[in-house]
């Protein structure tokens, strides 16, 4: 997504337990996490979560810039701005060329009669929330589509708890609001820059409603993903995120195409490429750098979702909305204020809270190993003295 949306994967060799298998049977959401987590050890689990969160922080941010850039060179098509958050899903396929095929013991596989329905239904919101996040920037002001687009971290708490059965904690709670004022902050601050002026009249309650829509469509789709990882793939390799990334993608890339030639923005194209400041090579180069950084950002996203869970996603994604102000004042000239700054700060202190959440459960499972070990201890040690007894 425009708002909140070199890889570096380990592909041979990955282990089938990298993502942790289905969970059998009942048990909590928090259980599951945890056997998750210990599966390939808690160290590693660390590291690929701190990778996997460095890939999506980088590629949100750069895909953001290059669409910056998009629109500041003479870019104009909302629908190629839609169909390159999901264009480049295809590449996914050369990287399922290069991992392990599903093993006997990952368990049963979901049919296809299961997986079709979820790709085709989750696709067509995916690619309906891409055009609607583009078209109502251009009807809102910078600053209201910010504080509004802010509000997909509070849907996704709420979709999180009723779909996903999240667990709130202080910690938790206090990131998801601590982002969430973060977000809206950078939306006041951006209240006089030029791209407030000179919007279409009678589109601000359009733009609202669409922006409120995708935000809620957002964070309904990040919990469908978790939830289908959960109760219908039943496993977390790393080719099931592939697949899951992009089959959805394609069909979502289907519904941009579609509307790019419905819409007949299709005939604008070369002339766009004509008149593109940077040269036509520049054009085509930067569609594909947006392809490719959006790609990147999603697939990260995706193992965030099957590792942790869909809101851990979502928070990593809203700490990437202070970042590209930074960026943005070194690449464009803009100015940095002291608002951007507290933004970031939040943002930064948010995404500590809920990471610093996982570090307390983490404890909290290798206190109850040590409790665990230390009884069977005792157990022995007395059923020994007992048969000394006798």
């Amino acid at each position: 997504m425009p708002h909140a949306r070199e890889i570096q994967l380990q592909i041979r060799g990955t282990p089938e337990h990298e993502f942790g298998h289905a969970e059998k049977g009942g048990g909590s959401k928090q259980a599951a996490d945890h056997g998750r987590r210990s599966a390939g050890g808690s160290v590693w689990w660390w590291l690929m979560v701190m990778f996997d969160i460095l890939v999506m922080l980088c590629g949100q941010t750069i895909a953001t810039l290059l669409g910056r850039l998009y629109y500041n060179s003479g870019g104009n098509s909302k629908w190629m701005a839609s169909l390159m958050q999901s264009g480049g899903s295809p590449l996914l396929a050369i990287l399922l060329l290069f991992t392990p095929p599903h093993s006997a013991g990952a368990g049963t596989q979901p049919p296809a009669s299961k997986m079709v329905p979820i790709y085709v239904g989750i696709g067509i919101l995916i690619g309906l929330d891409n055009l609607m996040y583009s078209y109502a920037l251009q009807y809102l002001p910078v600053s209201t589509f910010a504080l509004v687009a802010a509000t997909q971290l509070a849907f996704n708490s709420i979709t999180s708890r009723l779909i996903n059965k999240q667990r709130f904690t202080a910690h938790i709670a206090n990131s998801v609001v601590v982002l969430t004022f973060s977000a809206a902050l950078l939306g006041v601050g951006s209240s006089s820059d030029s791209t407030s002026s000179n919007l279409p009249h009678g589109k601000y309650t359009l733009g609202f409603i669409l922006t409120l829509s995708a935000s809620a469509i957002l964070a309904l789709n990040l919990s469908l993903f978790e939830v289908t990882f959960e109760k219908v793939v039943r496993t977390r390799t790393f080719r099931w995120v592939l697949m899951v990334q992009m089959c959805t993608n394609v069909v979502a890339s289907m519904v941009a195409v579609c509307g790019l030639f419905a819409s007949g923005e299709w005939r604008t194209i070369p002339g766009e490429m004509a008149a593109f400041k940077e040269g036509r090579a520049r054009y085509v180069a930067t569609l594909v750098g947006m392809a490719v950084a959006w790609q990147a950002m999603a697939v990260a996203s995706m193992r965030l979702i099957a590792r942790v869970s869909s809101l851990f996603a979502n928070v990593t994604g809203t700490v990437a909305l202070p970042l590209v102000p930074v960026f943005a004042v070194i690449l464009f000239g803009d100015k940095m204020t002291g608002i951007k700054a507290i933004a970031m700060l939040m943002a930064v202190w948010g995404f500590l809270s809920y990471m610093y959440q996982h570090y307390l459960d983490d404890r909290r499972v290798a206190m109850t190993k040590e409790g665990a070990a230390e009884c069977r201890a005792c157990a022995a040690r007395a059923g020994g003295e007992a048969v000394l007894h006798a």
